[in-house]
């Protein structure tokens, strides 16, 4: 795997001046382009950028010109006007988007790029300049140091229920600036408290864990991932071909499919449903989301029958959408991977591409996905792509502007569907269906001689709910005067899942000196009928918890951790406002910028499943094993292109040569060789849920 991304000469060349512009700017630019998107931009200093800014006479400041005429040619076929829904996966509108994002990359100096944002933010629909600009922020190497605010805090309505919503504009409407009403704080404006949906409208039961399903911050974390690694961007075109990024698509839903698991084991329920196209959809949604034009979200009733669906079955192939044959292609497309990997051999444009060679699956993570990096993504297509729409169970487009799609068409509110994980689990079979092919680790193979993991000490695991505040203002229209002086704020109070700190004690015995790396994982013991999970069809449930390399002495070695010395997982990101102070004082010459502590991680307070009041039996696996420097070129940096931004593991994504989850990245067949290996070692521990965190026995 490698963790170095490779840069195009020329994208470097094209960016050198950007140097000069202060990073305290940029930052500030950032927020205020993201501010209040769902209303025209008022600030007076974009006022003339606005009306007079042309591309197509200033096509000489982008490095590939061509970008111009591509937005002149698709200017006169008519963009998404303003205020209409945007999908990225609607193919008009991820044209259009795509067509924006090569102008803001393409732009030679940060200042092009400046005027193109802001006449963008002007002219174009509010979902295709936030997709197209955050993609830009992201992929730009000079803004590398510049962070994206939270997403749930620039687009509210994909991350809190409808009432939310509400609630928000009817406190704007009574609110009264020369008399606020008492709830009012000077310092935080407005809170609303609020619940999920599953506390006041459950249609089955898979929705008592909307507080999993609908948390924000594991939202967010799917929707930046899916901007650093967009599905349609190609890795060679864009900087990053060195990334494994099929392996990583693998990891990234094996992780979180394993994850959901453990969830639903401390909620009563047991395994995740398997997916047959044939069969009715037995789980209902109904999101509780409302888009800004006050459209509802789709929702999908009990026992849907996909073959009989109405507003797919039988329809014309026409330019409103492939959607019309979802049903049938997705059948032909799983069928055709499964055949590759049964035949084992890739025929591409008569070319034989071997899928049991050392780099195939990644080639394989590459094909399902139906990236651009696939070898042949026109015959083995997107399941994920078109299963989405299906079982979303949104509608045909009107039109090339009216869409309304399900809450699965959207990154942001993919997760909060439970039949999301239903087709990822069908997904990642086929990449189980591969390793069970692939030759079996030895003994030899897993073993470090020499060393040996003798002991593990882990306190108490305690999960509990705590209040998170996160400031929905932008979900409101503000007044000119309410804009520039920041003066109107409202936030929203939710509780989310925590756990306290916890250290763990890590026993090695070496017989010499060696470097090492050490992984630590969670797994459940039993299922939900409290019948043991032998490690055969356990391994595919490990999560990753600490990975790190650590320099064995010889004798004994106690390692001790704090579950936040793990680099996996972050803490809550600061608030849109909390980073706008900051950045007034690093600009004023108070304070400083840096971008360092802003990675977006998966929640630190989801390393641990809920767990249930009278404690419910995990265990933890420890794994050592040598370690083998990953081989990489060029430089490495904190963040951006030459570090790239990967869902489990950030800053440093890989720091040895072996897959991500290895020693669990291959079927287990023998258990008892497993437990006889030195330095591997399992302990069981239970994870209890509190209702308040002071009183813990």
């Amino acid at each position: 795997m490698k963790l170095v991304q490779v840069l195009l000469v020329a994208a470097l060349c094209a960016f050198a001046s950007s140097s000069e512009v202060p990073i305290a700017k940029i930052q500030k630019d950032v927020l205020l382009l993201l501010a209040h998107i769902n209303q025209p931009p008022m600030y007076p200093q974009w006022t003339k950028t606005m009306e007079t800014y042309n591309v197509s006479l200033h096509a000489s400041e982008y490095s590939k010109p061509e970008v111009v005429h591509q937005y002149e040619l698709y200017e006169s076929y008519g963009f998404l006007p303003k205020g209409e829904i945007f999908s990225v996966m609607y193919q008009p509108h991820l044209n259009q988007s795509i067509i924006l994002f090569e102008l803001f990359y393409y732009a030679k100096t940060y200042e092009a790029f400046y005027n193109t944002a802001v006449w963008a933010r002007y002219h174009f629909n509010e979902g295709v300049f936030l997709y197209a600009y955050s993609l830009a922020v992201v992929h730009r190497p000079d803004m590398q140091d510049v962070i994206l605010p939270p997403i749930y805090e620039i687009y509210p309505y994909y991350f809190y229920n409808v009432e939310v919503i509400q609630q928000a504009f009817k406190l704007k409407q009574m609110h009264n600036p020369q008399h606020p009403i008492s709830a009012y704080d000077q310092n935080h404006g407005y809170t609303v408290f609020t619940n999920y949906s599953g506390h006041y409208l459950n249609l089955h039961p898979e929705q008592s864990l909307s507080y999993y399903l609908e948390d924000v911050g594991i939202n967010a974390f799917y929707y930046y991932y899916n901007l650093y690694y967009p599905f349609w961007m190609s890795s060679k075109e864009y900087g990053f071909a060195a990334v494994n990024r099929g392996e990583e698509y693998f990891v990234l839903y094996s992780q979180l499919i394993a994850k959901y698991y453990m969830e639903r084991l401390s909620n009563g329920f047991g395994e995740i449903q398997y997916l047959n196209w044939d069969l009715p959809i037995e789980t209902p949604y109904y999101p509780s989301l409302e888009y800004p034009n006050g459209l509802e979200f789709p929702y999908r009733p009990p026992f849907v029958k996909l073959q009989e669906y109405y507003y797919n079955y039988g329809q014309t192939w026409s330019w409103k959408s492939n959607y019309g044959y979802s049903y049938n292609l997705i059948q032909d497309w799983e069928r055709r991977i499964s055949d590759a990997i049964d035949y084992g051999v890739l025929n591409v444009h008569g070319q034989k591409i071997n899928l049991y060679d050392s780099d195939a699956l990644n080639i394989l993570g590459n094909l399902i996905e139906g990236n651009p990096d696939s070898p042949n993504s026109e015959f083995y297509g997107m399941i994920w792509l078109y299963a989405r729409h299906l079982l979303g169970y949104s509608y045909q487009p009107l039109d090339k502007y009216h869409i309304a799609p399900s809450a699965l068409e959207h990154f942001e509110t993919s997760l909060r569907d439970p039949v999301f994980y239903q087709l990822y689990k069908k997904i990642i079979l086929l990449f189980y269906k591969y390793l069970y092919k692939l030759p079996f680790y030895s003994y030899d193979d897993l073993v470090f001689p020499g060393v040996e993991v003798v002991g593990v000490e882990i306190d108490k695991l305690v999960t509990y709910d705590d209040y998170f505040y996160s400031d929905i203002s932008n979900v409101v229209y503000d007044t000119k005067d309410e804009l520039l002086q920041d003066s109107f704020h409202i936030r929203v109070a939710q509780t989310r899942l925590n756990h306290k700190p916890f250290n763990y004690k890590i026993t090695v015995k070496s017989e010499k000196a060696v470097q090492s790396v050490v992984k630590v994982f969670i797994a459940p013991i039993y299922d939900e009928y409290n019948r043991y999970i032998n490690m055969t069809y356990n391994f595919m449930n490990m999560v990753l918890l600490d990975y790190f390399v650590y320099d064995l002495k010889a004798g004994q070695n106690p390692i001790t951790r704090n579950s936040y010395d793990s680099q996996l997982y972050g803490k809550d990101p600061l608030s849109y406002h909390e980073i706008y102070q900051q950045m007034l004082s690093a600009e004023s010459g108070k304070g400083s910028w840096s971008a360092d502590q802003y990675y977006w991680y998966f929640p630190h307070r989801y390393m641990l499943p809920q767990g249930t009041p009278s404690g419910l039996p995990f265990q933890f696996y420890v794994a050592v094993y040598p370690y083998v420097p990953e081989k990489t070129e060029g430089s490495s940096s904190s963040r951006g292109f030459e570090s790239f931004f990967y869902p489990i593991v950030n800053g440093k994504q890989f720091i040895d040569s072996y897959p991500l989850l290895y020693p669990f990245d291959k079927p287990i067949v023998y258990e008892k060789f497993w437990h006889g290996i030195p330095n591997f070692y399992s302990y069981e521990t239970k994870v209890y849920h509190v209702e308040d965190v002071n009183v813990v026995h």
